[in-house]
């Protein structure tokens, strides 16, 4: 075989290796494909998985009011679970309401529960001075039969995307009364051309 032959042969042997090389790092369980994780916070504990689950504010700061927790549970039991109580480390427990009706928010067998957002459950916080955006706060959902389950989740405000998910803005209980500005508590256009006519008849009265 030639020497141009064989440097050939030997060129497309080292890009077939690198070509497996790359290859391998999309495939198989160690893929570094697999390491990519999304953003919003997702845990399984037994038959209970919790998905997306995010804490989101008033959309801005000067707005008072709850915070609530978005969440989506899932239930593969072949038996229903109930949501008895979510909290967040020092911000307290939220208070639970049913999607419609009074009652326990029920997880139903081999299907979901969604917590926030227009027509489903919700998981309000009534205090959420401790709850800053931007932070990782750790909820605990508490289930019927698994227990306690437990993630970090991102804070975020209702704004964006989080906007049909977020909690009612409710204003600041420390709105002013005051009068506002350029607006004049001088007397009124009536009032001084009253005292105008006035000085202008006093000559003439004496």
């Amino acid at each position: 075989m030639s020497s141009s032959l064989r440097r050939g042969t030997l060129a497309a042997a080292a890009i077939a290796f690198s070509i497996a090389s790359l290859a391998a790092c999309g495939a198989g369980n160690d893929a570094q494909t697999l390491e990519v994780k999304p953003d919003n916070a997702a845990v399984s504990v037994g038959d209970i998985k919790v998905q997306n689950a995010l804490v989101i504010t008033q959309p801005d700061t000067a707005s008072s009011g709850p915070a609530v927790i978005s969440a989506t549970l899932f239930n593969t039991d072949t038996h229903a679970q109930t949501l008895d109580s979510v909290s967040i480390d020092g911000a307290g427990t939220a208070k639970l309401t049913p999607a419609k009706g009074k009652g326990k928010l029920v997880v139903p067998a081999g299907g979901s529960l969604v917590l926030g957002g227009k027509g489903n459950a919700s998981a309000a916080l009534t205090d959420s001075g401790s709850i800053k955006d931007g932070n990782v706060q750790k909820i605990t959902f508490t289930f019927s039969k698994t227990g306690g389950v437990s993630l970090s989740a991102f804070v975020v405000p209702a704004d964006s995307y989080f906007t049909k998910w977020g909690p009612t803005s409710i204003p600041s209980a420390t709105a002013s009364t005051s009068p506002k500005p350029g607006k004049s508590t001088s007397a009124t256009p009536t009032d001084s051309a009253s005292a105008s006519a006035t000085a202008t008849q006093s000559p003439s009265a004496g």
